[in-house]
């Protein structure tokens, strides 16, 4: 089982979970998670062993080198931090991993056992995926929580798809037979622009994370970041008549939706579709 590092006995913690792959879109869930574990100086307590869930002909170990010469191996992992924002008034888990190549039940089992260890109140799961949404528009985030009690009091959708899941998908459902609340954000990445990152999407998490918690979270580079982003795509469309008349579709169809009611649904189909292209893929 996974080993925590000794810390203080955390306050109310709320846990923020994201993985790099299928679940990750432009890398905009694990940038937001990224970004957290910067802004509030999160302390790394755990981090899984690698040998047991991950295939290193996918998910390749890097080699560095330090300022004396000496070369390093970064294993890659999923890693367990914590964090005491200022202002927020409680604490909170940070876990950011890849996706496991193998052994989902073990992985989500290690990761249940140090929240519940931790004394994790809350689960937070973030995710993106690819839908036909214009990037000149504000990025949709579409949230889901399995106990109907807890999507009414954060006014969120119940799951409604079926299909082939990624580990946010188990880890959620993991959560529920232990008795933990979890809620799920995903943000719609344009799917013309699926190269990463997407600052704009992390920043439609982030805000969503805001909300959720009532706090301000410092946004650093990620809104000039964003800009430059949405600047860089629209020059693409200028050079290109097809993406440009791609994109004015998308935003009358965009605009002429009743929105906000039907903006989750559309999200949710988008969703649909995506896990079901996910899985002819693979």
């Amino acid at each position: 089982m996974i080993e925590l590092e000794q810390t203080h006995d955390l306050v109310d913690p709320v846990v923020i979970a994201a993985f790099e792959g299928w679940n990750d879109a432009a890398d905009s869930a694990t940038g937001a998670v990224d970004h957290l574990l910067d802004m509030w100086n999160a302390r790394i307590v755990a981090e899984l062993d690698s040998e047991d869930y991950y295939d290193f002909q996918v998910n390749r170990p890097r080699v560095s080198a330090d300022e004396s010469g000496t070369r390093h191996i970064t294993w890659p992992t999923t890693r367990i931090a914590v964090a005491s924002p200022p202002g927020l008034g409680r604490d909170v888990i940070l876990i950011r991993g890849i996706e496991p190549s193998m052994r989902w039940r073990s992985f989500c089992g290690e990761l249940m056992g140090a929240i519940e260890s931790l004394g994790g109140r809350l689960v937070v799961t973030l995710g993106a995926l690819l839908a036909d949404t214009p990037h000149t528009r504000p990025i949709p985030v579409n949230g889901s929580a399995s106990d109907p009690t807890l999507a009414e009091k954060l006014n969120v959708d119940l799951p409604t798809y079926e299909g082939p899941t990624g580990i946010v998908g188990v880890l959620q459902a993991a959560c529920g037979e232990a008795g933990i609340p979890a809620v799920s954000y995903w943000a719609a990445v344009p799917h013309y622009v699926a190269q990463p990152p997407c600052p704009k999407a992390t920043l439609a998490l982030l805000g969503q994370l805001e909300e959720l918690l009532g706090c301000s979270i410092p946004q650093g580079d990620l809104p000039e970041d964003a800009r430059a982003w949405e600047r860089g795509v629209d020059e693409l469309a200028e050079e290109d008549e097809d993406i440009a008349d791609y994109v004015r579709s998308l935003e009358e169809t965009r605009d002429t939706a009743d929105l906000p009611e039907a903006s989750g649904e559309a999200i949710a189909r988008e969703f649909e579709k995506y896990l079901k292209r996910r899985g002819e893929e693979s």
